[in-house]
């Protein structure tokens, strides 16, 4: 019981077992001591309310923090505080997991979602950025309170939506939201909830492939950021792991973040790689990527139920999500007084290497994992040395 001063009340069977499963978590000994008061205050609290463990859910926390306030507490847990016991107590089944919302628009975006990976086979990323698009379409140009009424589309209603979109995005993003949005009428047409094929009213927006450098730092850029990373501590060694994939082997964010122990083949040097599309691919490892993989894993938080090779550094412990591959580059900028970059800019950096080292574009290709071999030649004009040799005189500029 230690760590809740007075009676647990309710929650007194569950009090070892949620201490337990926070230290694994990756909690230190004095947040579990905070966190299992908190856990007795929530147990006594439905004790004198006369409830009990199964009757707790997020509407019971949000009570129990209303009646904390209106007592006086100085202390009251944060919304966010108390969604650990949820979870514990819903992983052991004291308490009823949480049923989703069933409104209308919520009905129509699960059969949209469900459309989405049973007959168009996207990946769950795309799926869920497909999904928000459609839900805020929906809920600003087809609603009515809460009903929804795709049948009274119009037109002139899915360009307003796409100009709103197109003036708060730049012009890449904005191609996204023309693909969402077509899917999206697509889908009403095809389950006969809108009467007109409405997805061929959304315009195209101006953007030309090749009008454009690729953007780029210098590797002496580079490997400032490399440098800037603290390599005394976990942190600074998952960081330094993190943008060394990156920068020698082109890594993308979503692809550092699913990569497995397993994926690790020390015997061969190799490296699987679970890329775009359910995609996989094996590269050769150079020595310093498993060096410094090596010097991660020698002191990565001991988590047999979690294969993700990089962790969260604060709990509770997990596998990183991709944006938090953009995070540790934004960290390193700041560090090393670069101005910022994404992890994607260190993926074109790669690129122009190669190319400078004399790499063909069918090697570079191979190493970044392109499936159109036009999207590669995007970067045989980052080398303006080579091609100012080729150059032609403009005509008459020597008049």
């Amino acid at each position: 019981m230690a760590g809740t001063r007075r009676r647990p009340g309710v929650m007194g069977p569950h009090v070892e077992g949620y201490r337990v499963w926070l230290l694994g978590q990756g909690y230190t000994p004095d947040t579990v001591r905070n966190m299992l008061k908190e856990f007795g205050q929530v147990g006594a609290w439905l004790a004198d309310a006369g409830l009990g463990v199964a009757d707790l859910d997020e509407g019971r926390v949000q009570q129990f923090r209303a009646f904390r306030r209106s007592v006086g507490f100085r202390r009251v847990p944060g919304p966010r505080a108390l969604t650990p016991m949820l979870r514990y107590l819903r992983e052991i089944e004291a308490v009823a997991v949480a049923q989703p919302s069933s409104t209308p628009l919520d009905v129509l975006i699960g059969r949209y979602r469900c459309w989405l990976v049973e007959e168009r086979g996207l990946a769950a990323p795309t799926v869920a950025r497909y999904e928000s698009t459609a839900r805020r379409f929906l809920a600003e140009e087809a609603m009515t309170g809460e009903a929804v009424h795709p049948e009274t589309l119009t037109g002139a209603e899915v360009n307003a939506f796409l100009l709103r979109e197109c003036a708060r995005v730049c012009s890449g993003s904005a191609k996204g939201r023309v693909a969402e949005l077509r899917s999206v009428l697509r889908f009403l047409y095809l389950h006969d909830l809108t009467p007109m094929r409405l997805g061929s009213s959304v315009p195209p927006v101006g953007g030309w492939r090749l009008s454009t450098l690729p953007p780029t730092i210098e590797p002496a850029d580079v490997q400032r950021l490399l440098d800037s990373c603290d390599g005394e501590t976990v942190i600074g060694r998952r960081d330094f792991a993190i943008m060394t994939l990156i920068a020698r082997l082109g890594l993308r964010s979503i692809e550092v973040s699913r990569m497995e122990l397993d994926d690790l083949d020390w015997r061969s040097g190799e490296v699987l790689i679970r890329g775009k599309a359910a995609r996989l691919d094996r590269l050769p490892m150079p020595t310093d990527v498993g060096e410094a993989l090596v010097c991660y894993l020698r002191d990565r938080p001991s988590l047999p139920r979690i294969r993700r090779v990089f962790l969260t550094d604060r709990a509770p412990v997990g596998p990183i999500r991709a944006d938090l591959v953009g995070d540790v580059v934004q960290r390193a900028c700041l560090r090393a007084g670069v101005g910022h970059v994404g992890p994607h800019r260190l993926r074109h950096a790669l690129a122009r290497q190669l190319l400078r080292r004399g790499a063909g574009l069918m090697a570079i290709a191979q190493v970044l994992r392109h499936q159109d071999l036009a999207t590669t030649a995007l970067y045989a004009k980052v080398d303006l040395d080579a091609l100012r040799e080729v150059a032609q005189p403009w005509p008459g500029a020597h008049r």
